[in-house]
This record gives structure tokens, sequence and C-alpha cells, in this order.
């Protein structure tokens, strides 16, 4: 089985792109920060991963998050070992991601929406979140875009 499932903070705005052709797809290339569990000597260790999301997933990443948002991601592991122009085995790893949801709570959201962290105009406004602490995102009362 290969499953992963991660919670992080993105280091950068998601970059969205579509395939060539007819049927064109969209594709989110993004990374996240996540800590590790435990740390050594009081440092936190930080881990950086690689992600890519497509079609609903990537259009939903794009739209709804930003540098610095922490989010929630499943997805499977995927090596992407190859040999470059010198010859040598360049070793990588990503993630491709199945499912998206955010992890903020309300607080950490309207902080960063403070400092222009995290949100930009056209993100969900937090002081929309209900008692349960979740934010209200407009035009999603039928359900999330996920494929």
């Amino acid at each position: 089985m290969n499953k992963v499932i991660l919670m992080g903070n993105l280091t950068r705005d998601p970059e969205i792109r579509y395939s060539q052709g007819e049927n064109s797809i969209a594709i989110a290339r993004f990374s996240i920060a996540v800590n590790r569990r435990f740390s050594r000597q009081g440092e936190t260790d930080v881990d950086f991963f690689n992600c890519t999301a497509f079609r609903g997933t990537a259009e939903f990443v794009e739209k709804y998050f930003k540098q610095g948002s922490r989010m929630l991601l499943t997805g499977t592991l995927q090596n992407d070992n190859y040999t470059n122009k010198n010859g040598e085995k360049v070793y990588s790893v990503q993630i491709i991601v199945d499912e998206v949801e955010f992890a903020e709570r309300k607080s950490t959201a309207d902080a960063n929406r403070n400092n222009n962290n995290a949100f930009t105009e056209s993100a969900p406004d937090p002081a929309q979140a209900g008692a349960d602490d979740f934010m209200n995102i407009p035009g999603l009362e039928d359900g999330l875009p996920f494929n």
C-alpha cells in the first residue's frame, strides 16, 4: 500500500498550469514544510516535500491556499529518478496529491490575514467562521470540488 498523509505549511504560492491538447487538465505544483514529530536539543526539524495535484484538486489548491497556509493532504509517494546530462543518477521523490483539506484554526487564519501572509482578497474570509471554528467558504454549499 502506498499512502501518505501530511500536514504542513506551503513554502510558496502554488503554481498551476494546464496540459496541452483537447482535454487539458489543471496541474498544480507546490511544496510544503512539515515539522518532524520529535526534535533534537529543542530545535524543530523540518522536512520539505514537493507535491503535485491534478484537475479539481489542483484548482482548489490554487484558489484557496497561499504561501504560509496550513494544509492537510493525502496522496501517494512517487519516485522521480533520472540520469542528468552529466550521466549522474538523480534521486527525487514527490507526493501525488489525492485530497486536500484546510488545517488552520480560525485564530491562525485571522493572524495570517492581518499579516497578509496566507490569504489574498479571493480567499475565504475567516471572519465568516461559525461557532465550530471552521471557515465558511462562499460558493461551496453543494460540496467541495474534489474529483
